[in-house]
């Protein structure tokens, strides 16, 4: 199978990096800057679950330089999506399947209405991981899980090829049939957790240490089961549960990626997450008070000068 990284930012450089470490065929695709970048330092992953270093990765910059891509695993920003649509159509019209592990759900329709059903896989990951200045990972938490599967009958082939690989990658993975069902509760998970960090500027031991604190991320996450319920998805409170107990797992400096985001100034995803939900809600007239409360209050730091 011949994957492609769409883009080499924290996460798709540590799926990918993982890939070739088990002997996976693997292209990243980037902008010229980051291509310069990598050429001068190398892939490098600095994690908990061990280093790994590629010297020369494969570097598209151009589609037409893929001449038969299978899988394209796509990693970015919520925010960049509209952007990575034309050269995604070229990967799909040579073939290709598109693996999105965005934070989210609107993308997913979006993705099938503009490359069609069957070229849209359901995808989501797991994993603590930002860049340094070298544009070097660095892998901070025990989670490292990709979770993936069809939402098309015809992708069951491409979902086991994926499968049997990575069974031989240094990193946790999941076939499932539910894929639908995973995402909703990932979005249940990262809506609340990235929304209460961001807003609050506090990372994940400060909250855990705080009751009233530790309930609002609670809260969030049954707003988003609600919402899910509208959309005929159904999560139960065996599953916040669970979640609720990985938020306590969680080292006690860990955060969310966007949190991180408005740390350094940069550009965040609210629009992605807490936008999204507020917009499918709107779609089944619900309410989501605390999910609205948290994007207001994020929304000034969406894009800010250094």
């Amino acid at each position: 199978m011949n994957i492609i990284i769409f883009g080499a930012g924290a996460l798709g450089t540590y799926f990918g990096a993982r890939w070739i470490e088990s002997g996976a065929n693997v292209s990243f695709f980037v902008r010229e800057g980051r291509k310069k970048q990598i050429e001068r330092e190398g892939l490098q992953v600095t994690s908990v679950k061990g280093d790994t270093k590629i010297s020369s990765p494969t570097l598209l910059t151009n589609p037409s330089q893929a001449s038969s891509p299978d899988l394209v695993l796509l990693g970015v920003k919520g925010y960049h999506l509209d952007e990575t649509i034309p050269v995604l159509k070229e990967f799909v019209a040579k073939g290709a399947k598109v693996l999105p592990i965005l934070n989210g759900i609107e993308h997913i329709s979006i993705l099938k209405e503009e490359l069609g059903e069957e070229a849209v896989l359901g995808g989501l990951s797991y994993i603590i991981a930002t860049l340094d200045d070298h544009g070097h990972v660095h892998h901070t938490s025990e989670l490292h899980e990709l979770i993936f599967g069809p939402l098309h009958p015809s992708q069951k082939e491409i979902c086991t090829l994926l499968n049997e690989i990575n069974k031989h990658a240094h990193f946790n993975s999941q076939l499932t049939s539910k894929i639908e069902e995973e995402m909703w509760k990932k979005y249940m998970f990262i809506s609340a957790m990235s929304g209460v960090t961001t807003a609050g500027d506090i990372h994940t031991g400060i909250i855990r240490e705080v009751p009233e604190t530790l309930k609002l991320v609670e809260d969030v996450m049954l707003e988003v089961k609600t919402l899910a319920s509208y959309y005929e998805v159904y999560i139960n409170q065996e599953d916040i549960d669970r979640r609720m107990e990985s938020f306590h797992s969680l080292p006690y400096e860990a955060t969310s990626s966007m949190h991180q985001d408005k740390r350094k100034k940069n550009k965040l995803e609210v629009e992605h997450l807490q936008g999204g939900a507020l917009r499918l809600a709107e779609q089944v007239q619900l309410k989501l008070p605390y999910t609205e409360t948290l994007y207001r209050l994020i929304k000034p730091y969406e894009t800010q000068s250094s």
